[in-house]
């Protein structure tokens, strides 16, 4: 006969200190783990009075240079939703094409950046651009004169510069 077969209430102690101990444990892994995050950065940014800082590599707005354009049609072939709307007419004397139109509507495009890689006279680029929102979602639909403006530096922006300025002094 085994003393935990005599004395289950003993037996019921010393599974309950056992899980004491680990519960213990794993709070003060828990904790630890809480105060290791005490000293870094705050990553969140208090959008709209800061901006964020993009990528090199980030897909924003389209910029669309009227006079490279030959329309060709590729973008609308590469996108996956066929999204640009390219309307041209056809001229005889020259046989080439004449662009007249150029729109993307920015509600429904999703910004994969087909259009941009595969445009063989690079008419097409991605900014840095991510301030789209609009109450009018038809005010989304740019044509070749929105889709043709510069587009606006982000980090020339003041907000950018004091946090740069802060992630110098605070590292330096």
């Amino acid at each position: 006969m085994d003393i935990h077969d005599m004395f289950p209430m003993v037996t019921g102690f010393m599974n309950y200190s056992q899980q004491t101990i680990r519960a213990a444990r794993y709070i003060g892994q828990s904790f630890m783990i809480t105060l290791s995050h005490v000293n870094r950065l705050p990553v969140t940014i208090q959008y709209p009075y800061e901006k964020s800082i993009t990528s090199e590599r980030f897909r924003g707005r389209i910029h669309f240079e009227f006079d490279k354009c030959i329309a060709c049609e590729v973008c609308v072939r590469v996108c996956p939703i066929d999204l640009p709307v390219v309307h041209w007419r056809l001229e005889t004397d020259i046989r080439k094409k004449r662009l007249l139109n150029y729109s993307i509507d920015f509600g429904i495009c999703i910004f994969c950046g087909n259009c941009v890689e595969y445009c063989p006279t690079n008419c097409l680029s991605m900014t840095e651009e991510y301030e789209l929102s609009t109450y009018d979602r038809h005010e989304l639909n740019y044509n070749q004169i929105a889709l043709g403006r510069l587009p606006m530096s982000v980090i020339g922006d003041y907000t950018i510069r004091t946090i740069m300025n802060s992630n110098k002094n605070s590292h330096g």
